[in-house]
């Protein structure tokens, strides 16, 4: 089955681009098209689209706030991949702490844009895991978020779950931190599974970002 997309953004020409490289995939399929956030959570609820490709700054509704709307509203809701003019931008970490499980460049290359498309529907890895670090140390609470440490606190992580978190912070695969660990990969899913689980995250992003905001991973 191919990776069913959603384009949201207010210009034409940023779509039919995107379009235009994500749809000469083979395994990605555009399944339709909004130019505002507002139209978002019903083309959502139509479509069931895999991965909603969303501007982060739109006339009506941004980036964030559809993006709050469509986690809150949608039940088993598509993965968010923020779309931004700016990498170093307080948007895309205010839409990374929303539930988005990505950012792309609105410069990227197409081999950039199908990979991040690919990467956030497969949801086993960080997009930019050096980006996300630099955007927490800049905006961030820098442990400095009591309900993240609060959070963290409850979770009660067992010893190999806390390691696993710390890889996922620095952008390991699964595949990479079962090599790293030496155990399966199917040993990694399942101590994935329990850290999103104890900690209340939607994916791996959210995991990591609650890991930098409570102090339990050092963005620098």
């Amino acid at each position: 089955m191919p990776v069913t997309v959603l384009l949201v953004d207010d210009e034409p020409l940023v779509r039919a681009g995107l379009r235009a490289v994500l749809e000469a995939q083979p395994d990605i399929e555009v399944v339709g098209e909004a130019a505002d956030g507002a139209a978002v959570i019903p083309l959502v609820r139509r479509l069931r689209p895999d991965v909603v490709a969303m501007d982060v700054r739109m006339p009506l509704l941004d980036g964030i706030e559809a993006t709050r709307a469509v986690l809150r509203t949608v039940e088993d809701p598509p993965k968010i991949l923020v779309i931004t003019t700016f990498e170093n931008d307080e948007y895309v970490y205010e839409a990374l702490r929303a539930g988005a499980a990505g950012f792309l460049l609105k410069r990227a290359r197409p081999a950039e844009i199908v990979h991040a498309v690919r990467l956030v529907a497969e949801g086993e890895s960080l997009l930019f895991p050096a980006s996300v670090r630099q955007l927490a140390a800049e905006y961030g609470d820098d442990g400095g978020n009591r309900a993240a440490r609060a959070v963290m606190e409850r979770a009660q992580l067992t010893e190999r779950e806390a390691e696993v978190l710390r890889l996922m912070a620095r952008g390991l695969s699964n595949a990479e931190i079962a090599a790293r660990l030496v155990v399966g990969t199917e040993t990694v899913k399942s101590h994935v599974s329990a850290v999103l689980a104890k900690l209340g995250a939607r994916d791996r992003t959210q995991a990591v970002i609650a890991a930098y905001e409570s102090g339990f991973v050092a963005p620098g």
